[in-house]
């Protein structure tokens, strides 16, 4: 007879198989565990204070100014009069994918954005690379907007005390410098405000976006005194090449509507809230954007917008006559320029902290400061490394680097809103993407062809930069991954 009370030898238990490497390469990170997740840190937690209408002047403050007190110079030389319709191009595009933003926001409400929408719908590898594309996105567009900040500095410093920053401190190698010191000095400042707090920070914002809109608004009533029509008789001189060329350069502008997803860890009702914000920002924005560049366009010949970033203030010393305009225009886009830095470099410390917090970069991304409730560690990193690239790399090569790291980002957002609608039906949406999929896929449509439109260099660019981004992964983030190694956070 056979003894049953012996346990047979095939029933001993065995340690776990481990996935294949295929299979880690699509791991997905549960929404719910994602969600569960929101807020929590190395050694602290970050704090819930912001409402709808900070979350708002959040998407604004990081939008607002940089396409049309920095970037308009860049792009009017590549599609003449027609710069209006590229910042349509460029708004449509930008829309189409705030709708795939606004779902996910409102479904998955944390602070990796569009990182986060990736790991829980495409698996870890897709999420990597968009979130070393919001790096690049992010990162390099906080030193782009400093780099136009220092060229508003001088104007104002000019119509003042008759004094500007010598050349050599107030451009990067390349542009006739040695080192952009204003870009460095406004980067650092907006890191003084981070390290106070997200409420602290959210209220300085507010104050200087009503300030760039007011900015606006008086540039367009004294600027369409020097409108002549004569301006737009060769509305596309460069062809509808150049218009989808200026729309690339311009998508940069557009950015800062997806800021407010970055701080879904950090909003009172980020369910409710979020989409809202998303959705409002990017309507202000898109009406200012046109209607300055049109009136801009209207008061000076396009092929002169070439010589300076500080194209508005110049216009509106033209068109007057007199420094006072200028010089005030001048002080109002210091102030403006400066909370897009300070907006911008918020998303990108949420977003690094994000991407810590699930072990694919290092745990001092993640760290909260127990008093601020702050990644202070974070703040520091990322702002001296935004700071140093802002002193020694060009304008044009930052924002071009901006845009298609963006593109590729928005690709994504617009295909996970589709995937996570055929995988999680039965989620609770606070917001659903009208016409879905066939708006998500025009918004991927334009992305991709937007993408083309940028120039080679660019694309060598951001090939390199993909490369060594797929380096850090396999060699670090796939072992370090949470979902690989699922420890508990430390307290």
């Amino acid at each position: 007879m056979l003894d049953h009370s012996a346990p047979p030898k095939d029933r001993t238990p065995s340690a776990p198989v481990s996935p294949g490497f295929a299979a880690r390469l699509v791991r997905r990170k549960p929404v719910e565990r994602l969600v569960a997740e929101g807020g929590q840190g190395e050694g602290g937690a970050l704090r819930r204070s912001l409402g709808l209408w900070q979350l708002t002047m959040i998407s604004i403050g990081a939008t607002l100014g940089t396409g049309i007190f920095v970037v308009l110079g860049e792009a009017v030389p590549k599609a003449g009069p027609a710069v209006t319709l590229s910042f349509v191009i460029a708004g449509l595009t930008a829309l189409f994918s705030a709708l795939s933003y606004a779902e996910l926001a409102g479904t998955i409400p944390v602070a990796g954005s569009s990182y986060s929408y990736a790991y829980a719908t495409m698996g870890e590898l897709i999420a990597w690379v968009c979130g070393w594309c919001l790096v690049l996105e992010y990162g390099v567009s906080v030193a782009a907007v400093a780099v136009g900040w220092g060229e508003y500095l001088n104007e104002l410093l000019d119509g003042t005390v008759g004094v500007t920053v010598p050349d050599a401190l107030s451009a990067p190698p390349g542009d006739g410098g040695v080192f952009n010191l204003p870009a460095l000095i406004v980067v650092l400042l907006a890191m003084a405000f981070l390290l106070g707090g997200a409420r602290e920070s959210a209220r300085a914002n507010t104050v200087m976006v009503a300030v760039k809109i007011a900015a606006l608004v008086l540039f367009c009533a004294i600027g369409v005194q020097g409108f002549r029509s004569g301006n737009y008789a060769h509305f596309m001189p460069l062809g509808m090449a150049g218009v989808s060329a200026a729309g690339a350069t311009l998508f940069f502008s557009y950015i800062g509507f997806d800021a407010a997803s970055t701080a879904g860890e950090e909003a009172k009702n980020a369910q409710r809230d979020l989409p809202r914000a998303i959705m409002l920002s990017l309507v202000i924005v898109t009406a200012l954007y046109v209607l300055v560049a049109a009136v801009a366009v209207g008061a000076r010949p396009w092929r002169r917008f070439g010589d300076s970033e500080a194209a508005l203030a110049q216009i509106m010393r033209d068109v007057t006559g007199q420094s006072f305009w200028a010089t005030l225009l001048a002080f109002c886009a210091v102030v403006a320029i400066a909370s897009v830095v300070l907006t911008v470099l918020y998303g990108q410390t949420r977003i690094l902290f994000a991407m810590s917090r699930d072990g694919l970069v290092p745990k001092v991304f993640s760290r909260v400061h127990p008093r601020t409730g702050t990644p202070r560690a974070n703040t520091l990193i990322v702002s001296l490394f935004c700071g140093v690239l802002a002193a020694a790399i060009p304008l044009g090569q930052l924002a071009d680097a901006t845009s298609i790291g963006t593109l590729f980002a928005f690709a994504l957002v617009n295909v996970a809103v589709v995937v996570l609608r055929r995988t999680r039906p039965e989620m609770p949406r606070t917001f659903r993407v009208p016409l879905s999929p066939v708006l998500p896929a025009l918004g991927f449509a334009f992305c991709v062809w937007m993408m083309g439109s940028l120039a080679a260099v660019t694309w060598a660019v951001f090939g390199v930069w993909m490369a060594v981004g797929l380096v850090v992964y396999f060699v670090y983030g796939q072992r370090r991954s949470r979902l690989a190694t699922p420890a508990p956070l430390e307290k």
